[in-house]
């Protein structure tokens, strides 16, 4: 089978993304439109007939003083992931990205290699032998995926990880709750009995969430930063989420919400909620330091949750997770308040580089490891 690789429209790259069940949110034209310090292009894979069986965005990242850049794709392209010779589908890509000026190129295939259900998950917890999720038996595994690493090393790709080079950018290990199949009632069911607890303790207490605007998203935030600062993480300005609504809205009215939690007035919590076809995404999420115990965040995660289940989608992601399950291992709070949920660790195949000129390559890794 013989491909090429070449710019597609925005439109087009649009509409192909349309017919697939799920493609990540990172890979649809408006998020190059977020991403404005970078400069994007989006790409189509056509095969002998010029078909389009293949998309992806691109995002150029230029290297300091000099008119060269990293091209990455973020948790993407959507190819066949499963074909026999996917060098078939990534070499066109080096091609491609070399001859725009790219002296390397990472990607994000969004290909699942291992699945923890809830329960392994706290089992692992419990157990002192097992420090990091990695080391806990998984309950499915795509073995599929041994091939394809072996022919991407052959290839020339690398695993950041592995090679310690510049830091990963989306992450490995995700949460997600599947909901193909299942009723409300069936996921409230399947939480724990905290989570339960929580959304009926919000419920009573006189909780309500409502879907916010534009206009809104400047209260969200101020919780956002007051979460930033209780979190001790650097938060985003207001005007990037101004950006991320505008730009994803315009390319599809849904494709984006904003639900904030109020109790008598005050707001308590507020989210993003990200979709494209049967994948919904918790994007941002906040919350304020008072009124805690009325439980905004359980009350907003679940109005998203029946949101996705209301709007078809087979599943909710929670994002990214850690795999420290050791009692002091600061990020624990987080996965066991996912776990929560009833949902399971997925773990993707991860980000993969391609050096294209190895010297300006290592150059933009000092860089980057300068940076922090």
């Amino acid at each position: 089978m013989t491909l090429t690789v070449r710019t597609i429209p925005a439109d087009r790259h649009i509409l192909f993304n349309a017919s697939q069940p799920s493609v990540s949110f990172l890979q649809t034209p408006a998020w190059g439109q977020v991403k404005s310090e970078w400069r994007s292009e989006s790409l189509g894979w056509f095969d002998e007939g010029d078909h389009l069986v293949g998309a992806g965005l691109v995002l150029y990242r230029q290297l300091p003083r000099v008119k060269k850049y990293l091209a990455y794709l973020p948790e993407g392209p959507t190819i066949d992931w499963d074909a026999e010779d996917i060098g078939a589908w990534l070499r066109p890509l080096a091609e491609h990205v070399r001859a725009a000026g790219a002296f390397g190129v990472r990607i994000g295939p969004p290909v699942m290699v291992r699945r923890w259900s809830a329960d392994t998950i706290k089992a692992a917890i419990a157990d002192e032998r097992v420090p990091r999720l990695s080391e806990a038996m998984p309950d499915q595994v795509n073995h599929r995926t041994t091939h394809l690493r072996d022919t991407m090393r052959e290839l020339g790709w690398r695993h950041p990880e592995d090679e310690e080079g510049f830091a990963v950018g989306q992450p490995r290990f995700v949460f997600q709750l599947p909901l193909a199949g299942r009723t409300a009632e069936e996921l409230l069911a399947g939480m724990n009995q905290l989570w339960r607890r929580n959304i009926k303790k919000a419920a009573k207490l006189g909780v309500t969430v409502r879907q916010g605007g534009l206009e809104d998203l400047a209260a969200f935030h101020r919780v956002y930063e007051e979460t930033a600062q209780r979190d001790q993480f650097t938060p985003r300005p207001l005007s990037y989420f101004q950006t991320m609504w505008t730009a994803l809205r315009a390319e599809d009215p849904d494709r984006i919400r904003l639900y904030l939690a109020e109790h008598e007035g005050d707001l308590v919590a507020a989210t993003t909620w990200v979709r494209v076809g049967q994948h919904a995404w918790y994007s941002y999420g906040a919350s304020s330091t008072a009124k805690r115990e009325v439980r905004g965040s359980n009350a907003v995660q679940w109005q998203m949750i029946t949101d996705a289940v209301e709007a078809r989608c087979t599943i909710y992601d929670l994002r990214g997770i850690t795999e420290g399950l050791e009692a002091d291992d600061p990020h624990l709070g987080l996965i066991q308040f996912k776990v929560g949920t009833g949902g399971e660790a997925v773990e993707y195949l991860g980000e993969w580089d391609l050096p294209l000129n190895p010297l300006l390559y290592k150059a933009f890794d000092v860089y980057m490891k300068r940076r922090g």
